[in-house]
C-alpha cells in the first residue's frame, strides 16, 4: 500500500509539473485586407472592429485567454474609435510592422470636382459634412489660412500682425467659423479661438482661449487664422463649407484629381484602453502599427493642471485610463491633430517604447492624474488654501495617477504643430515615471516638462533633448514647476510658510526626482529650467550644450558632476534655507544669479573659465575649494566633452560620464534621429582672455573697463575702473545717495582698482564689515562715497 500511495504522488507530480511547464498556446485572430490568412481557421476578418468583436465573444468562454489580433499589410480605416474593456484584457493588437501596417481616423472620400475659378476647384462631399484635415494622396493639405504657410516661419509655419484686423475681417463674407490662434502674451504657450460672431462695431467676438493656465491677452504679433474661404489663395490649400457641404480646393501643381485619392479625418480618438482602478485593463500590448489622421483637439474641453501653465485634453490617439502592464511599443504615430499617447489616471507598469512620434498637433506621450488624488489642490497661479484650511499630510490621496511606467527608446520630432503649450512628455500628478534613451527635437516648448512635484520618483536618464522652445520663451528642453501647497503667489507669504514649516515641500514633492546622462541644449531658453518652486531634484552626469542650469525658488536641489558648455548655474530667487547643492561641476561663465535671499547649502569644487568668474562665488563664502582654468574637453568638434587626464577638473573631484548614450539606441530610430548642433566654444572663458568680464554685486550690475573709447565716454584717467551698468534700487549700496548706474568705481578702501578682479579682493577682505569707503568717477569728476555692504 505504501508502495503503491509513492508510485501515485510521483505521478501526481509529473502531471503537476508538465502541467507547470506548459503554457496556454494563444487563440490568434486575423485582419486583413482580404479576410484571408495562411492558417485558413476561420478567424479571419476585414476590420480591425470585427476582430474585437471576435475576441469579445471569446472571451466570454475563456475569459483568461490570451489572444492576438494580427493585422496583416494593408490600410485600414476606422469608422469608431476602438475600445478595450477590462474583460479583454490578455490581449496583442500587433501589425507585421508600422511600415506595412496603418490604421488612419480618417474615411476615404470619393469627390467629382468640377471648376470653380482660376486655381481652384469645389465638390460636394455629401454626408462627410464635418472634418478638419484634408488628405490627398497621403499627404495633409493647408486649411485655407493667412498668412500663407510658410515652414521656414518660426511661429504657426507663418505669423502676421495683422491676421485679425479690422479691415481683413471685414474683407470675409461670414469670418464665422475662423479659428484664430496666437501665442501668450508672454509667449508662454498659446491659444485658439474660434469666431461666432461679429459685434456692432465691426469686431470678431470669440470662444475658446481655454488652452492655457496662465491668462494673458494674445501676442499682437505672433497670430495666424485659418479656416477662411477668402484666405484660400494658395496652392494646396482647402476650404469646407459646412451648410452648403461644398468643399474647395487648390491643388498642387501637377496634381490629376481624377487620379488622387482623397481622405478626411472623422475620429479624435483611435485606440482606447478603458478601465477602472478596481477593475483595470490588464496586460494589452499594441504593436507594430502605424497611427495616422486624426481630428484636433484644441477646441474640446481642457481642465487645467494644477497650478502649472497647462491646461490640457484628456485624450489621444490611444488613451489609457485604468490601466496594468500594458504596452506600446514599435509603433509610428503621424499626422495626428492633438495628443499622441496619454495615460490618464490609474496607470501601473506602462511600457511606451520603441515609437516614432513625429508631425502631430499636440503632446507626444503625456501622463496625467487625477487631482482628486492631490491634497488641498490649486488650479491656477494666482490660487492657493489657505494654512488654515490645508490639508497637511504628505502624499497622494487616492490612487488615481500613473506610477512605475517606462518611456524608452522613442524618437519624437516635430510635434505641438498646432498647440504650443505641449511636450514630448509631459508629466502631471504622476510618481516613479523613468523616461529613458529618448531622443526628442524640434518642438515650441519643453522637450520634458514636470508640471508639480506631486509626488516625484521620476528617472529621467540618457535622453537626448534639443532644438526645443522653438516658438515660445522663458522655458527650457527640460522644464519644470513645482507650485505645490508651500507655493505662494506672493514671496512674502510663501518666505513665512517656509520659515514656520521648512519641510513643507516635503508634502508633495515625497520622492527625490533624478536627471542623470542627458544631452540638453536650448538656444531659446535654458537646457534644464526648474521653475517656481520644483524641489527634491538630484541633477547629475549631464552635459549641457548651450544655455545651463536654471534653478528658481524650490528646496533640495543638488547638481553634480555636470557640464555646461559656454554657460553656467542660473540660481533665481532662492530661499535663504534652500537647502541647494552646487559642486562637482564645470561652468565656462560665473554664475548668473538674481534676487538671492540666500546661496544654498554648499556651492563648492567647481571648475571655472577663469579667476573673475571664480571670485565672485566667493564673495559669499562659496565655491573655497573650486578652481579655475581650460577643462581640456577630449573632442568638443563630434560633441565628446570628456575631459582629458591633465584636466583640472579631476582636481575638483569631477568624473567623465559616457559621451555615447544619449538618445534613442533602436537601430532603426537612431539611423534617423538627429543630434544637436556642435557649440562652438567661447573662447573669452579661457585665463586672461576675458578683458570685460560682466558680474553682480549685490543686485547691481558691473563690468570692467575695458577701452579706451569707455575711458573717454567716463572722463577717466585711464581705461581702468569698474562700471557700474545698473543698479537695483533696493541694494544697500545703492540706499542713502550710494551708487548710481553710470557711475565707475576706481578706489575702495584706498586702493586703485584695474577692475572687477581687485574689487572683489577688496570686498573679501573687508566683508565683515558693514560699510565699504570708495571713490567714483560720476559726471566725470571724482566722488568720494561710503556705502553699505549689508
Amino acid at each position: 500500500m505504501q508502495k503503491l500511495n509513492k508510485i501515485l504522488f510521483l505521478v501526481g507530480f509529473i502531471a503537476l509539473l508538465f502541467s507547470c511547464t506548459q503554457e496556454e498556446k494563444p487563440i490568434e485572430i486575423y485582419v486583413s485586407q482580404t479576410a484571408e490568412n495562411e492558417k485558413g481557421d476561420g478567424l479571419s476578418y476585414t476590420t480591425v472592429a470585427e476582430a474585437v468583436q471576435k475576441t469579445s465573444e471569446l472571451k466570454e468562454n475563456s475569459p483568461e485567454a490570451h489572444i492576438i489580433i494580427n493585422i496583416l499589410p494593408g490600410t485600414y480605416y476606422l469608422s469608431e474609435s476602438i475600445t478595450i474593456p477590462p474583460s479583454l484584457s490578455n490581449l496583442t493588437i500587433k501589425g507585421t510592422s508600422a511600415s506595412e501596417v496603418t490604421l488612419k481616423g480618417a474615411t476615404p472620400i470619393q469627390l467629382d470636382w468640377q471648376k470653380y475659378k482660376d486655381h481652384m476647384y469645389v465638390a460636394d462631399v455629401g454626408q462627410v459634412s464635418s472634418f478638419d484635415q484634408f488628405v490627398v494622396n497621403g499627404k495633409p493639405q493647408v486649411l485655407a489660412r493667412y498668412p500663407n504657410y510658410d515652414e521656414a516661419a518660426q511661429y504657426w509655419q507663418g505669423f502676421a500682425e495683422d491676421a485679425l484686423s479690422k479691415e481683413r475681417v471685414a474683407s470675409w463674407k461670414n469670418p464665422v467659423g475662423t479659428y484664430f490662434h496666437a501665442l501668450h502674451g508672454g509667449r508662454w504657450g498659446g491659444f485658439h479661438f474660434r469666431i461666432t460672431g461679429i459685434d456692432a462695431d465691426g469686431n470678431p467676438v470669440f470662444e475658446g482661449g481655454h488652452q492655457n493656465n496662465r491668462a494673458s491677452k494674445p501676442h499682437k504679433v505672433f497670430r495666424m487664422v485659418e479656416n477662411v474661404f477668402e484666405e484660400l489663395d494658395s496652392p494646396g490649400e482647402w476650404y469646407l463649407n459646412t451648410e452648403e457641404n461644398k468643399l474647395y480646393y487648390w491643388p498642387l501643381d501637377d496634381m490629376d484629381l481624377n487620379t488622387a485619392q482623397f481622405e478626411v479625418s472623422v475620429l479624435k480618438n483611435l485606440i482606447q484602453l478603458t478601465g477602472t482602478l478596481e477593475n483595470p485593463v490588464r496586460n494589452v500590448t499594441i504593436e507594430g502599427v502605424k497611427f495616422e489622421n486624426s481630428q484636433r483637439t484644441f477646441m474640446d474641453g481642457y481642465e487645467p493642471l494644477l497650478r502649472s501653465d497647462w491646461t490640457i485634453y484628456r485624450g489621444g490617439a490611444v488613451f489609457l485610463e485604468g490601466t496594468e502592464n500594458c504596452k506600446v511599443t514599435n509603433n509610428e504615430f503621424t499626422n495626428l491633430g492633438g495628443n499622441v499617447i496619454l495615460a490618464s489616471k490609474y496607470n501601473k507598469n506602462l511600457e511606451i517604447k520603441g515609437n516614432h512620434i513625429h508631425d502631430s498637433g499636440a503632446s507626444a506621450i503625456s501622463f496625467i492624474g487625477d487631482p482628486s488624488a492631490v491634497r488641498s489642490p490649486s488650479f491656477n497661479y494666482k490660487e492657493f488654501v489657505p494654512v488654515s484650511e490645508m490639508d497637511t499630510v504628505s502624499g497622494p490621496k487616492n490612487e488615481l495617477f500613473p506610477r512605475e511606467c517606462l518611456v524608452e527608446d522613442n524618437l519624437i520630432y516635430r510635434i505641438g504643430r498646432i498647440e504650443k503649450q505641449t511636450a514630448g512628455v509631459q508629466i502631471s500628478m504622476a510618481m516613479d515615471i523613468t523616461v529613458r534613451h529618448n531622443s526628442i527635437y524640434d518642438v515650441p516648448r519643453a522637450g520634458i516638462n514636470i508640471g508639480d512635484g506631486t509626488w516625484g520618483g521620476h528617472i529621467l536618464e540618457y535622453n537626448d533633448v534639443f532644438n526645443t522652445v522653438l516658438e515660445t520663451s522663458d522655458h527650457g528642453s527640460f522644464n519644470s514647476w513645482g507650485r505645490d501647497r508651500f507655493w505662494h503667489p506672493k514671496r512674502a507669504v510663501m518666505d513665512s510658510l517656509t520659515d514656520a514649516n521648512p519641510n513643507m515641500w516635503k508634502w508633495d514633492a515625497v520622492h527625490t526626482t533624478i536627471i542623470r546622462n542627458n544631452r540638453f541644449r536650448c538656444d531659446h531658453g535654458w537646457d534644464i529650467d526648474l521653475d517656481d518652486g520644483s524641489s527634491n531634484y538630484h541633477i547629475y552626469n549631464n552635459l549641457l550644450l548651450n544655455n545651463g542650469l536654471k534653478l528658481r525658488e524650490g528646496f533640495a536641489r543638488v547638481a553634480e558632476n555636470n557640464i555646461m558648455v559656454n554657460n553656467s548655474l542660473h540660481p533665481h530667487v532662492w530661499f535663504k534655507n534652500s537647502q541647494d547643492v552646487f559642486r562637482h561641476n564645470i561652468v565656462q561663465k560665473a554664475y548668473q544669479d538674481i534676487r538671492l535671499d540666500g546661496w544654498g547649502k554648499e556651492l563648492d569644487y567647481n571648475l571655472f573659465p577663469n579667476e573673475v568668474s571664480m571670485m565672485k562665488s566667493r564673495l559669499y563664502d562659496r565655491d573655497l575649494n573650486s578652481a579655475y582654468g581650460d577643462p581640456l574637453f577630449k573632442d568638443p568638434a563630434h560633441l565628446d566633452f570628456s575631459v582629458l587626464e591633465n584636466s583640472p577638473a579631476f582636481k575638483i573631484g569631477f568624473k567623465n560620464f559616457p559621451m555615447d548614450k544619449f538618445g534613442v539606441q533602436k537601430a532603426e530610430l537612431k539611423a534617423l534621429a538627429k543630434t544637436p548642433e556642435v557649440p562652438n566654444l567661447n573662447e573669452k572663458t579661457k585665463e586672461g582672455a576675458e578683458t570685460a568680464p560682466v558680474m553682480t554685486w549685490l543686485r547691481n550690475k558691473l563690468k570692467n573697463v575695458s577701452s579706451k573709447e569707455e575711458q573717454s565716454a567716463y572722463g577717466l584717467n585711464t581705461a581702468e575702473g569698474v562700471i557700474v551698468l545698473n543698479v537695483w534700487e533696493q541694494s544697500p549700496a545703492v540706499l542713502n545717495k550710494g551708487l548710481k548706474a553710470g557711475d565707475v568705481i576706481v578706489q575702495a578702501n584706498g586702493k586703485r582698482l584695474k577692475g572687477i578682479r581687485d574689487f572683489i579682493n577688496v570686498v573679501m577682505e573687508t566683508k565683515t564689515q558693514e560699510k565699504l569707503d570708495i571713490t567714483v568717477v560720476r559726471n566725470q569728476s571724482e566722488i568720494q562715497l561710503s556705502i553699505r555692504t549689508k
